[in-house]
């Protein structure tokens, strides 16, 4: 396990999927120059996705030869695919600036924050119901990949208690300003 330096923090951006926590986290990550990492997954690449940029996509076998070489951070299985973060890229990341961004499901920011107790900062980005909907029409999700990510919609959503903030997300920009100010004192206090 990467040992975080005193000045070190992870900001994970998490919530249910649709909600814009990853147009935030890059926006964020834009704002403070800090790195995101990208993580790994088995399931499909989607039509609007980039390889490295959304997920890193693997098959099965080299994710799991992956995780049996002991390279995952964190490893977690949804819907029957499975995402991870490598240890090694976090690491390089954090060579580069003492702070860094991710994109987690609850599962994943859970076993973050249990490695890494208050250097983990969870920031819940949510949206309501029919927001979540429309946005992932919007790019294009189809009508099963919809219907999974609303069947856990209220189960994600409980996950904002748990989480150090949470920040209502309907107007991109003032979202991004709000959590710009939250990030920012971390920074300074750094």
């Amino acid at each position: 396990m990467y040992n975080l330096k005193e000045s070190e923090r992870i900001f994970v951006f998490t919530g249910p999927d649709g909600s814009g926590r990853k147009t935030i986290a890059k926006l964020i990550g834009a704002t403070f120059h800090m790195n995101g990492v990208v993580s790994h997954t088995t399931r499909s690449k989607r039509r609007y996705e980039t390889e490295g940029v959304d997920y890193h996509y693997l098959n099965e076998d080299d994710f799991f030869k992956a995780y049996e070489n002991d390279e995952f951070l964190e490893k977690v299985e949804i819907n029957g695919n499975l995402y991870g973060i490598k240890e090694k890229e976090i690491e390089e990341k954090f060579k580069k600036k003492g702070c860094i961004w991710v994109v987690l499901n609850k599962e994943g920011a859970e076993i973050l924050k249990d490695m890494y107790g208050d250097k983990v900062i969870r920031i819940f980005v949510y949206a309501d119901e029919e927001t979540v909907k429309r946005r992932q029409y919007g790019r294009g999700d189809s009508d099963e990949v919809i219907q999974n990510h609303i069947e856990h919609y209220n189960e994600d959503m409980a996950y904002k208690e748990n989480s150090e903030y949470a920040v209502e997300n309907y107007e991109l920009s003032h979202t991004t300003f709000e959590i710009a100010n939250i990030i920012e004192k971390y920074l300074e206090t750094n």
